[in-house]
């Protein structure tokens, strides 16, 4: 049996009460969302309503419409997670995004109302965690927001993009980066969005979350961090300001990293040049939700990134295995980007014939 929360009317007139901002979005919800920081905005002109932990009446009307599967995957034992289903609701008003540990989301088509359910023994945070991450990665698709996936530090006042498929360790990287003083604006959704001349990317919510493994790399111990949920071994970080710092703004598009596969070789941690045409391959593969798009949105995203490949450096960092190097790691990253930003100040300051 579902959460229902108050009437329709008490859920409408409590919308108000938590306003957030996130992925350059303002969000209104009846619940709070655990994970996000208080940051309140213009609550009378929402971009998305958060219905969380009830089922209103246009979510159940569009659950009793024909359901056609769009994608899923299966379970993955290895990290907990649960199998997962994308189904088109009617001809294509509603998606709806379930998941087999009884956790739900439907979506209207606009992407402008979303209704978020969850079965005991989850909790709102469980809801939460889905929420700010691969919920908010299909939202900002279906807004026609192109995404990496990818963690991203401001260096420099610039955004500096670390990307990569998942273990790669993104969001370990960010959390090196962010105890050394370094905001980080998102983890593991980085939304990309074109201004005049040149790109930015938004920012996310104040936590990077950690696999244990991570967390005793960093802290010495596994359970050094507290966990995201009471019913799931992943950790976080607290972009709090206490430990490590969070950027709300969002940035200049500064450089883009791409996370090879960790080695053991002795050069390694080292980065290494791309040519534009493979920079640009690498990025196509590494946006995020890419097996949502159809052949004209494709054309689109490809079109965008070669935009982006062609006035921001884009290059390859080969990690090393061993945990101890993360801080060489770090090292390289910083020294590279503040040097790539001063090639380019200079560039720009000399004048053109």
């Amino acid at each position: 049996m579902r959460f229902l929360i108050g009437s329709c009317s008490e859920i409408e007139s409590s919308l108000l009460r938590y306003s957030y901002r996130a992925y350059g979005f303002n969000l209104v919800s009846n619940l709070p969302i655990r994970g996000i920081g208080a940051q309140y905005i213009d609550s009378r002109k929402p971009d998305l309503v958060l219905e969380l932990g009830f089922e209103p009446e246009w979510a159940r009307a569009a659950t009793r419409l024909s359901r056609s599967i769009h994608h899923s995957k299966p379970a993955i034992p290895e990290t907990a997670d649960p199998a997962f289903c994308l189904s088109v609701r009617g001809s294509g008003q509603f998606f709806e995004l379930a998941y087999s540990d009884g956790t739900r989301f439907v979506v209207d088509a606009e992407a402008r109302r979303l209704c978020g359910t969850w079965l005991p023994p989850l909790t709102i945070e469980d809801l939460s965690t889905y929420l700010l991450g691969p919920v908010m990665g299909f939202i900002l698709r279906q807004r026609n927001v192109v995404s990496l996936h990818a963690s991203t530090a401001s260096i420099g006042d610039q955004a500096v993009v670390l990307c990569g498929e998942s273990e790669a360790g993104k969001s370990t990287t960010a959390a090196a980066l962010a105890l050394r003083g370094i905001p980080v604006l998102a983890e593991d959704v980085s939304p990309i969005v074109e201004e005049v001349e040149t790109f930015c990317v938004e920012s996310g919510y104040p936590r990077i979350c950690l696999w244990p493994s991570a967390v005793d790399a960093l802290f010495g111990a596994p359970d050094a961090l507290p966990r995201l949920t009471p019913t799931w071994e992943k950790r976080f970080l607290a972009l709090d300001g206490v430990r490590a710092k969070f950027e709300p703004q969002r940035k200049p598009l500064g450089a883009v990293y791409l996370l090879a596969r960790r080695s053991e070789e002795t050069d390694a941690p080292r980065i290494e040049a791309l040519g534009k045409r493979e920079a640009l391959l690498q990025l196509v593969q590494n946006t995020y939700m890419n097996w949502l798009l159809d052949r004209t949105q494709r054309a689109a995203e490809l079109d965008t990134l070669a935009r982006v490949v062609a006035r921001t450096p884009v290059r390859r960092i080969v990690p090393h295995k061993d945990p101890a190097r993360l801080s060489a790691l770090c090292d390289l990253i910083v020294l590279d980007a503040e040097r790539l930003f001063a090639d380019r100040e200079s560039a720009e300051l000399l004048p053109t014939s």
